[in-house]
């Protein structure tokens, strides 16, 4: 898929600028995955290429909803220029490779949305690799798992997205647990009203959201968590590096959300991420919420336009039938 032609005029000379050299831009390809935002492939006359981050509106598939531009609320839509900057240079502070920067346009030189342009990683994704070579990943794997040790020393004492803590400010809430319990509690009546089996089970998921929260005991200090990190969201690249991409969504909270979306991605798989010491209450109560929330997104999600939709009803079945499994006597 190509871009609209005034988005290739901004990306070409955002291209130029980035790449320089007296390169000029010879094609453009959005690439597959992006929800929030427009990932552009973008390659030069000589061959060079690169990949072009654009937020804005129009590549963005999700149904507006209330309290979208909450920046206070750690679980609210991660998208923007602000959010991916911050989250990129906690993570390289920390060691943990991302795509490298090549130009960041702050001042819209390039067009009024949020756009970056970063270095192109042509290898697969871990997704891909684990599927293909599984010896071959293990290496990756425990590489990633080094990266995520780095994350979880990383405390902080307020929870919250990278951007709001960094900068000093609070969060909304009382602690990650109450977060996700409001949260979870606002999928549910989402997915009630979207489909009549979780209508029918919603009684009996709203008693058991409240005795998992009930269940779970105070915490004073926050890892950094990528928040969605799935094995499509990490590159290899060709040293055999694991690569974290989109990262506007990167926060301090409690380490079991990152694992318990870990466990659900990568299944039987996930075993060399598994450290040692998460709290037992707070995995139960995140994996009831994550199901309902990988229930609830895709189904409101499929109120839009969104291009791959089998894809994404396939997810919301899937995790549906999941989230109705976990309170199934």
């Amino acid at each position: 898929m190509g871009a609209r032609a005034g988005t290739r005029e901004r990306l070409a000379g955002a291209a130029r600028a980035a790449l320089g050299g007296g390169r000029r831009l010879a094609g453009v390809e959005r690439l597959a995955g992006g929800s929030k935002k427009g990932v552009y492939r973008l390659t030069m006359d000589d061959a060079t290429t690169a990949i072009g981050y654009l937020w804005d509106t129009a590549e963005n598939y999700w149904p507006a909803a209330e309290g979208d531009d909450d920046l206070t609320d750690p679980l609210s839509p991660a998208a923007g220029l602000d959010l991916f900057e911050a989250a990129h240079t906690r993570l390289d502070g920390l060691g943990v490779r991302v795509p490298a920067i090549r130009l960041i346009d702050r001042d819209g030189v390039h067009g009024p949305a949020g756009l970056v342009i970063v270095e192109d990683l042509r290898g697969e994704t871990l997704e891909g690799l684990l599927a293909r070579d599984p010896r071959a990943a293990a290496p990756v794997m425990a590489r990633l798992a080094a990266a995520l040790e780095a994350m979880a020393h990383h405390r902080a004492a307020g929870y919250g997205k990278v951007a709001v803590v960094d900068r000093g400010d609070t969060s909304r809430g009382t602690s990650c647990e109450d977060i996700v319990l409001r949260r979870a509690l606002r999928d549910l009546t989402e997915a009630a009203s979207r489909d009549p089996r979780i209508a029918q089970a919603r009684p009996r998921l709203e008693e058991r959201l409240l005795e998992l929260a009930a269940a779970v005991r105070p915490r004073r200090d926050y890892a950094v968590v990528h928040g969605e990190l799935g094995p499509d969201h990490v590159l290899v690249d060709p040293a055999g590096h694991p690569v974290l991409i989109d990262i506007e969504g990167l926060m301090y909270f409690d380490v079991e959300w990152e694992h318990v979306f870990l466990r659900i991605r990568l299944h039987d798989r996930y075993r060399p991420l598994e450290p040692d010491g998460l709290d037992e209450d707070r995995l139960a109560l995140y994996l009831l919420a994550q199901r309902l929330s990988l229930t609830a997104g895709p189904l409101r999600l499929l109120d839009g336009d969104f291009p791959d939709r089998a894809f994404m009803a396939d997810i919301a079945e899937h995790n549906l039938r999941e989230t109705l499994d976990l309170v199934r006597g």
